[in-house]
């Protein structure tokens, strides 16, 4: 039966600079599937200010926050939960009665997938990537233990200030690195963008690594990631990274945990948009 929204619906959304398909078909599935009053849908903006002005005008119960927004909406909220206020990065919105608080699910996911594939603080890393995400991901890596890890990252200013807050050190270009495990967290080999076709990292890099971890999602299997598999290397997946995110954005928007062969299925659905 089509499920028609009513004056009783409560909207969820997500901001991002190029929108995907995943959050809306997961957390729709998901809705459907255990009959919640609730609708996702995906938005861009020029205009944050305004854009975040209407989550809370609106009473849109949340919102899901991507690059390049993660840290611009900081100044807009007005709370911001432990998981988002220690990295100083957000991607969770929640909206309580017009009070904004906000949350880094991300930070959240990487930290649990650190554990669940038993990756070991002893090994070298090298983490590319110092934006929003980047982070996250790195604060998460520094909290698991992670203490050789090198940050490459071109802006010369981000950079070195996530390297040090984290006692990582930093270098603009991967070039020379030697690492165990490598770390894109750039949007390079993202599908719609124009470094689609891009490797994160050189050949020679990926095939020295013991394991690789993407961050991309989109599409599941970067350019990377592929490159990693022909190679025999283990790899994390993005996909992984935004199945784990996106449920604990679910569980904070609705207050419901579904079931791990619900959420099997939701991610299932989710990937083939």
């Amino acid at each position: 039966m089509l499920k028609v929204p009513n004056k009783d619906t409560r909207l969820c959304m997500s901001l991002a600079a190029r929108p995907g398909n995943f959050g809306t078909r997961f957390h729709n599935y998901l809705y459907d599937r255990l009959g919640l009053n609730f609708l996702y849908k995906a938005f861009t903006t020029t205009d944050l200010p305004a854009a975040i002005g209407g989550v809370r005008a609106l009473g849109i119960r949340g919102c899901a926050v991507s690059m390049p927004f993660k840290e611009a909406c900081i100044e807009l909220v007005d709370a911001m939960d432990p998981s988002a206020a220690a990295i100083a990065s957000v991607n969770t919105l929640v909206n309580d009665n017009g009070r904004l608080t906000a949350y880094n699910t991300d930070y959240l996911a990487i930290g649990h997938l650190i554990r669940h594939h038993r990756l070991d603080p002893g090994l070298r890393v090298a983490l590319r990537g110092s934006g929003g995400m980047g982070k996250a991901v790195a604060c998460a890596f520094r909290d698991a233990g992670f203490g050789n890890v090198t940050l490459i990252a071109r802006n010369a200013e981000a950079g070195p200030a996530l390297a040090e807050a984290c006692g990582f050190s930093w270098q603009a270009e991967p070039e020379g690195v030697q690492a165990q495990l490598l770390v894109n967290v750039t949007p390079l080999g993202m599908a719609g963008g124009p470094e689609a076709q891009a490797l994160a990292f050189p050949g020679p890099m990926v095939a020295a690594a013991e394991a690789v971890f993407d961050v991309v999602a989109l599409p599941p299997r970067t350019p990377l990631i592929e490159l990693a598999e022909s190679l025999g290397k283990p790899v994390i997946t993005g996909l992984e990274v935004v199945a784990l995110q996106a449920l604990e954005q679910f569980v904070l928007y609705t207050g419901v945990r579904p079931a791990p062969e619900l959420v099997e299925e939701a991610v299932t659905f989710a990937a083939q948009g």
